[in-house]
């Protein structure tokens, strides 16, 4: 279902597009999912799955720089999975305006991504002796994923493939600016 998302947009995912793509029975399709609604919420949630698991692995060393890069490297559409994927969210996103159902799972994800950054700049804070407000914090995390969102929302909408090493060099310019040597 993702590359069909990816490709063709949510409209396109039909449960006839779906059996096809995945080269399976229409009724088997529809004995997994009872509606459009139920595959385009299992697409949604496989997406944010895979890439809260990517976020997760990430190995965090004593570098906050560095542990921020990494995390909002893998939100970025910097190779094929994670621009596929990067379609799929934005689509979404875009969706959970109108459907509280994906409002809801956004919401989830939006603030679990927060919390990790947030933590990450409290480490941060840590070494360098300051004491910023737990608010401060939040409200510093929200921005960064506020600029990977928009980083991704206009690399994928360009229509061409993405420029990995422009989105990481953004987001390093940005990193540098809030968090100097």
């Amino acid at each position: 279902m993702c590359s069909i998302i990816a490709t063709d947009g949510l409209d396109a995912v039909t449960v006839r597009e779906v059996a096809r793509a995945a080269g399976v029975s229409i009724g088997a399709v529809q004995h997994h999912f009872r509606s459009k609604e139920d595959m385009l919420m299992a697409a949604f949630r496989h997406v944010v799955e895979t890439t809260e698991m990517r976020v997760a692995a990430v190995e965090l060393g004593a570098e906050v720089r560095q542990n921020l890069s990494a995390i909002l490297r893998e939100l970025l559409p910097l190779d094929a999975t994670r621009t596929r994927e990067a379609k799929v969210y934005v689509a979404f996103a875009a969706r959970a305006a109108t459907s509280e159902e994906l409002a809801e799972v956004q919401r989830g994800t939006l603030e679990h991504i927060t919390t990790q950054l947030a933590d990450a700049f409290a480490l941060a804070a840590e070494h360098t002796g300051t004491r910023p407000s737990r608010a401060d914090l939040h409200r510093e995390a929200q921005l960064l994923l506020a600029l990977t969102d928009g980083l991704t929302l206009d690399a994928v909408s360009r229509g061409r493939r993405p420029d990995p090493s422009r989105l990481g060099a953004l987001l390093d310019v940005y990193l540098g600016r809030v968090l100097p040597d």
